[in-house]
């Protein structure tokens, strides 16, 4: 009976669904049932659904979060090679870094943009042509070498597709602001007065008054000496000194390791075989017509046995021109014509007329010196250091990343040196890298590399955990840093010659000082720097006209630190200055102007000069529009996701 009861109930309720199923009702109840189960499925999706994940836009051009934090490791690259791999990157200056590089982005966007809606476009030739005139790619023989373009990349982080494409918008933004900057032009109210003031020289009367000539002070007693011991302690104290344990890596330390095999060497000679070849080269005469027959009249006198200086009358004569063009290789000819025409005569040969657009050009050739391509085996051992250095940068790079490794994983300075063969030194020294009895300490690196170790090592705090940084071009090294010793002041015993030295130089300085003010003070007064001078028992001397720039010879100019102030004084007034060697008083006696419309080079100078200030600022401006004028919006969430690390 429950059976049939339980059987009864469901048909029902299977019957009451049928019927509900056909309704609208129905329908959209199963609706929403479906659309809750596939919104379970991609809730990821639907969550971000309206959200943006670009860190900025240009006109709807994403930048992303990637290329963001590229550019701004690539950023913190550049500064710690201007400021040394020491740098360190507190978070607030991330941040300033990280929005930077992000806006750097923002105006390669907006360049490239413009330059599209413009039809702007940098052909591969160009780009080509662009890389190949970089000088930090050319090698030793001033061609262009694949070798330095691959170890730029590989510093610096990019692809070859990503350097073409860095250098294709350069060469757009040059056309871009080209146009821009052809328009400015520097004023005559400008450039006219800029240089009269270049151009204003001065006439003065100058005395000096150096601490030698300063009369002998009374002797100091031993009080006055412990007082100015103690009153100038940086004067008489032992610098901060740092106990450090220094490793060093660089080609130089792993060179020993590398040994070129006979078939490197060979592929390598061939390689550049070019910068062995020596060209042929000649000693070439020139003369120039500007027309055909007069060229041709010269020639022929010329292979009838003129001198030289019979042909240079008869061009003279004749409206043009001969000259010596010196000995020269093919390449350093600058006419293409003009070469062909010279390598291909023989010794004392005389050319025919050839044209160009300076006019019709006679050559003779006075003396050939053979090309000479040099053997592998005179050239072996230069070849061979040069492959050494090459190789050695490899090896020294690919060994940092073992050294990074090991030191991440725990190992010593000393294990570290003695595993990987790098010198390791234990030295206490001061910020200029001397050790405590003044002698200079050997870190194993060049100075630009010692200096960079030098800040890293006295920016450090104790505990540290030592870390491989770049150290210059090529060097990088890491420290331990065991103690601080902090600077003291020397006992007063270990120093009285030296506070003695310096409390009579204090008081020779003081004395010139006053006799200086004092003979400042008499020609304030109205009299002549000459007549107080010898009254103070001085030697006035009248130097000039001098312009603002020091006289590298000073014969005819007064002290340098007196410059200034002469020209920031009024005629007939004095002022006074302290110098290398004491002090200097000086009156202003006479100005000399200039006309500017008597200099038209030197005004033609100035104005260019001011054209080139002009043409920077129109540039600023012009980026400055196409920044304001595109639609740029920047997501400050995403923005807060970009890091230097």
């Amino acid at each position: 009976m429950v059976r049939h009861t339980f059987l009864f109930a469901r048909n029902t309720m299977l019957t009451a669904m049928r019927r509900l199923a056909g309704t609208w009702f129905a329908k959209a109840l199963f609706l929403l049932l479906i659309l809750s189960f596939g919104i379970w499925g991609i809730e990821d999706v639907v969550r971000k659904f309206g959200t943006d994940n670009a860190v900025a836009r240009v006109n709807d051009e994403a930048i992303e979060l990637p290329e963001a934090q590229l550019a701004t490791r690539r950023e913190i690259a550049r500064i710690q090679r201007q400021v040394g791999s020491s740098f360190e990157i507190t978070p607030q200056m991330s941040q300033q870094v990280a929005r930077r590089a992000v806006e750097n982005l923002i105006m390669d966007r907006v360049q490239r943009q413009e330059a599209e809606r413009l039809g702007v476009v940098a052909p591969d030739q160009a780009v080509q042509n662009y890389v190949w005139s970089i000088p930090a790619f050319q090698g030793t023989d001033g061609r262009f070498s694949r070798l330095l373009l691959d170890q730029f990349l590989r510093n610096n982080g990019l692809s070859e597709p990503e350097f073409l494409a860095l250098l294709r918008a350069d060469l757009q933004r040059q056309q871009l602001v080209g146009a821009v900057r052809a328009g400015a032009a520097g004023p005559d109210a400008l450039t006219k007065p800029l240089l009269m003031w270049q151009g204003e020289r001065r006439v003065a009367e100058v005395a000096t008054l150096p601490l030698s000539d300063a009369p002998e002070p009374a002797a100091p007693d031993e009080a006055q000496l412990r007082r100015f011991h103690e009153n100038n302690p940086e004067r008489f104290s032992a610098p901060e000194y740092r106990r450090v344990t220094v490793a060093t890596l660089s080609p130089a330390t792993v060179a020993a390791e590398v040994q070129p095999s006979e078939q490197d060497l060979r592929a390598t000679f061939e390689a550049h075989r070019a910068q062995f070849e020596t060209p042929e080269r000649r000693t070439l005469e020139q003369a120039v017509m500007q027309s055909r027959e007069a060229a041709e009249k010269i020639a022929a006198d010329w292979r009838g046995g003129a001198s030289f200086a019979d042909i240079e009358r008869e061009a003279q004569a004749g409206g043009g021109q001969a000259l010596t063009l010196g000995t020269l290789d093919r390449s350093s000819v600058p006419v293409p014509e003009l070469a062909d025409a010279a390598f291909a005569l023989g010794a004392d040969g005389v050319s025919d007329p050839v044209q160009t657009p300076f006019g019709w050009h006679v050559l003779k050739v006075t003396g050939i010196e053979p090309g000479h391509a040099r053997s592998f085996e005179e050239v072996r051992e230069q070849v061979a250091d040069d492959l050494r250095r090459e190789k050695a940068a490899d090896l020294a790079y690919e060994r940092a990343n073992e050294v990074e490794d090991a030191l991440a994983g725990g190992a010593t300075l000393e294990e570290v040196g003695q595993r990987f063969g790098l010198p390791v030194e234990k030295v206490t020294i001061d910020a200029r890298g001397q050790t405590q009895d003044g002698k200079p300490a050997d870190l194993h690196l060049d100075a630009s590399g010692r200096d960079v170790a030098l800040r890293a090592i006295f920016a450090a705090e104790p505990g540290q955990a030592p870390r491989l940084a770049e150290a210059g071009q090529v060097g990088l090294f890491a420290f331990d840093l065991q103690e601080v010793i902090p600077a003291a002041l020397k006992p007063f015993e270990q120093v009285e010659d030296q506070v003695r030295a310096a409390w009579m130089q204090d008081a020779r300085r003081r004395s010139q000082e006053e006799r200086a003010a004092a003979l400042l003070g008499a020609v304030k007064g109205g009299k002549s720097l000459q007549d107080a001078a010898r009254e103070a028992g001085l030697t006035a001397r009248r130097v000039g006209p001098f312009s603002r720039e020091p006289d590298q010879q000073g014969a005819n100019s007064p002290p340098p630190e007196l410059l200034a102030p002469l020209f920031a004084t009024a005629p007939n007034e004095a002022t006074m200055a302290e110098t290398a060697d004491g002090f200097a008083v000086g009156q202003v006696v006479d100005i000399v102007r200039v006309n500017p419309d008597a200099d038209p080079l030197g005004l033609g100078r100035v104005r260019s000069e001011v054209e080139q200030a002009m043409l920077g600022d129109l540039e600023a401006q012009y980026l400055e529009a196409l920044r304001r004028n595109a639609k740029v919006t920047i997501n400050p969430t995403m923005m807060g996701q970009v890091s230097a690390r």
